[in-house]
Formats: structure tokens, C-alpha cells, sequence
């Protein structure tokens, strides 16, 4: 009885040591330079720890600043800002060994392509230089076939700083059903909708709603609650959190809420905004003056409670990420060249600094993928 009970037990304690393994892939998208940065930059990542460790970087692409993992992760896209040159870039992706391999790249057609998107069907780029959105379809083997739509903005807003004199596309997303895409403009002061029409060979996107924001406040980054009922849109001119309801392709607006303290006068540069894995906490950053990041609680009907305020203890938080167990929170520097990690309290959305750093030249994307 007793060695069957003692078998029991190292079987417990085994399994138990096998399912709290939680290790995973850090991707990184970064601006290239000489010296600094090569291009996509492959981590391990231990999420019970915090520890990491270098696996590959893949050096096809120039300014790979912006990543999508495909669902299924056996691929990666990327944009490539590459001055004259703008495009997005396709990559098998060995999550085993952590490892991307370059299939191919076609032109946007819009120059500063900023944010790529994608499922098993189509990829996406969000072209800031050129106002617009580019449509790329997904072949067989992953490579991304030529352009087959191209959407132009072509409004403009307020900014007194010439930041708003023409159309800036920032950012693309699904809609938590998938039936919609979403735009963010920063220079029409506007959020798009767009039916997506997934097997159409042409008319790939079709408008469904504009909704129009606050003028001067410059709409960047837009994410959805895990339950897909809300969404949170981060402004860049002035670090404002608006709150909306989401139902069937609509978006209404049910709250503003602030990041900054009221007498601050600097430059506040919103950037990223996501929400953790649990859906009960929110998180934005802003750069500019400020260099801060945010947390706030998400109540029962999707409005916003402020919890802190920190620094990001660099400069340049351009994204940020949260690995899929909640536990820790990683904050890319553009401009100190390194990424922060935060421990993350899951009980009150506060983060701690852990003091680990990873030291790379311009991070301006970080994804987590599975390895297998």
C-alpha cells in the first residue's frame, strides 16, 4: 500500500512539475540600425521566472516595427518600413526551435506601413505615411500574394502641430466576432469599421461605420475586452482612455477617462493599450514627456477605475506586452534600447519592477507565441 501510495504521489508531483512549465516565444519587432538592431529577434521566455534567453534573429526585412503570428503559429508577418520601399513580409516560423525562415514580401503601395494583421485568408497593413490601408491575400504556403486593395483615406483635423494636415492610418483590428475590421485614423480624428468580406477577390473591406472622435485627440491603438462586449481606444495627443460598447460592427461611446495628471503640460505621445489576459485590468502607455504607464480597473459594465501610475524606466514605450499566463507585463523602449520587465499583481493590477532587462537596439514589438 505504501509504495503504491508512493507512486502515486511522484506521479502527482511530476505532473505537477510538467503542467507549471511555462515557457514560451518572445518575438521582437524592432527599427534597424547599424550596430543596434538586425531585424526580428526570437527570446525564450519563462513565465514562472521571468528569465529569457536568445534564440535567433532573422535579418530579411528593414524596420520589421510591427508582428502578427498567424493563428495556427507556423507563420509570422511583419511590416518593413524601409524608406521608399514599403512592404509586408511573410515567415514560416518553427516555434520549436524558435526560428523564422523568409518566404516573401510585396509592396504596400502606401508608403510607412505601422501595423500588420492577419488570419488564415488575408494580412492587413496600416500605412501611417500614406493614410491608408493595404489588402493582401495569404496563399497556400503562407507567402502573401500582391496587393488586392488598397483603401485611401483622405480627411484631415485640428492639430496645430501639422500632425493632423492629411489621413494617418495606425493601427488594424478584428472585431472580437471576426465579421469586422477596424481602422484607427490619427490624422482624421476618426475610427473606421469595415465589413470584411473574407472571400471576395477585390472589395476585401467595405465600409460599415465611421465614428468620430473627440477633434485634435489623435485615435491610435484600439483593443477589445476578452468577453468582446467593450472597447478601449488610447488617443496620442492626449493620452485620453475613451470607453465604448461593442455590439455587431457598432461602436458607443460610454466614457472618457485620463492618464495624466491634470496640471501635466509636456508631450504625452499615448502608445499602446491592452488588457489582461483575465479581463479585469487595463494598461496604456505614454511617451513623450511623460514615459509612464498606467493600469486601471475594469468594472462590470466595462467602464474604467484608475489604479496607479508608474514609469516605465525608459524612454520611447512604444508597446507592450503581457505574457498569456498574467504574470508578468514587458514594456519595449524605443529610444534606451531595452525592455523593462514588470511583475504583474493579479489581485490589484499593480506592477513591480523585477529588475531584469533585455538589452536590444529600438524594441518596438513584442509578441508571445507557444513553442511547439
Amino acid at each position: 500500500m505504501k509504495k503504491i501510495l508512493s507512486l502515486l504521489l511522484l506521479s502527482f508531483f511530476t505532473t505537477q512539475g510538467f503542467a507549471q512549465k511555462k515557457e514560451y516565444n518572445l518575438i521582437i519587432g524592432t527599427y534597424t540600425s547599424p550596430g543596434k538592431s538586425e531585424g526580428i529577434y526570437i527570446y525564450n521566455f519563462d513565465a514562472n521566472t521571468a528569465e529569457f534567453k536568445f534564440k535567433s534573429v532573422a535579418k530579411d526585412v528593414t524596420n520589421p516595427s510591427y508582428l502578427a503570428v498567424s493563428k495556427n503559429n507556423k507563420l509570422v508577418y511583419s511590416v518593413a518600413e524601409a524608406p521608399g520601399n514599403s512592404a509586408a513580409a511573410a515567415f514560416n516560423f518553427d516555434g520549436l526551435k524558435g526560428e523564422l525562415a523568409f518566404i516573401n514580401k510585396q509592396a504596400t503601395g502606401s508608403p510607412g506601413p505601422c501595423f500588420v494583421l492577419a488570419d488564415e485568408k488575408h494580412a492587413f497593413t496600416a500605412n501611417y505615411g500614406g493614410g491608408s490601408i493595404s489588402v493582401f491575400g495569404i496563399e497556400a504556403n503562407g507567402a502573401l500574394s500582391p496587393l488586392k486593395q488598397l483603401i485611401q483615406h483622405t480627411g484631415k483635423s485640428i492639430d496645430p502641430k501639422k500632425r493632423q494636415e492629411s489621413a494617418h492610418a495606425h493601427q488594424v483590428q478584428f472585431t472580437p466576432d471576426r465579421k469586422y475590421v477596424t481602422c484607427s485614423d490619427l490624422g482624421e480624428d476618426q475610427i473606421y469599421i469595415y465589413n470584411y468580406n473574407s472571400t471576395a477577390n477585390k472589395e476585401v473591406l467595405t465600409i460599415k461605420q465611421v465614428v468620430k472622435t473627440t477633434p485634435g485627440s489623435g485615435p491610435r491603438h484600439l483593443t477589445f475586452s476578452p468577453n468582446g462586449k467593450y472597447a478601449y481606444l488610447a488617443h496620442e495627443f492626449n493620452g485620453i482612455i475613451t470607453v465604448f460598447t461593442y455590439n455587431n460592427g457598432m461602436l458607443n461611446k460610454i466614457q472618457d477617462i485620463g492618464t495624466t495628471d491634470k496640471d501635466f503640460s509636456g508631450r504625452v505621445d499615448a502608445a499602446d493599450i491592452h488588457v489582461s489576459p483575465d479581463g479585469k485590468f487595463l494598461y496604456e502607455t505614454n511617451r513623450g514627456d511623460a514615459n509612464t504607464i498606467s493600469a486601471f480597473s475594469i468594472q462590470a459594465n466595462g467602464k474604467l477605475n484608475s489604479v496607479s501610475t508608474i514609469s516605465t524606466l525608459g524612454k520611447g514605450p512604444r508597446n507592450f506586452t503581457i505574457d498569456p499566463t498574467g504574470k508578468y507585463l514587458l514594456v519595449g523602449h524605443q529610444y534606451t534600447n531595452d525592455i523593462i520587465i514588470f511583475e504583474r499583481n493579479k489581485k490589484t493590477g499593480t506592477l513591480k519592477d523585477t529588475g531584469k532587462r533585455i538589452e536590444l537596439g529600438a524594441p518596438v514589438c513584442l509578441v508571445f507565441a507557444p513553442i511547439k
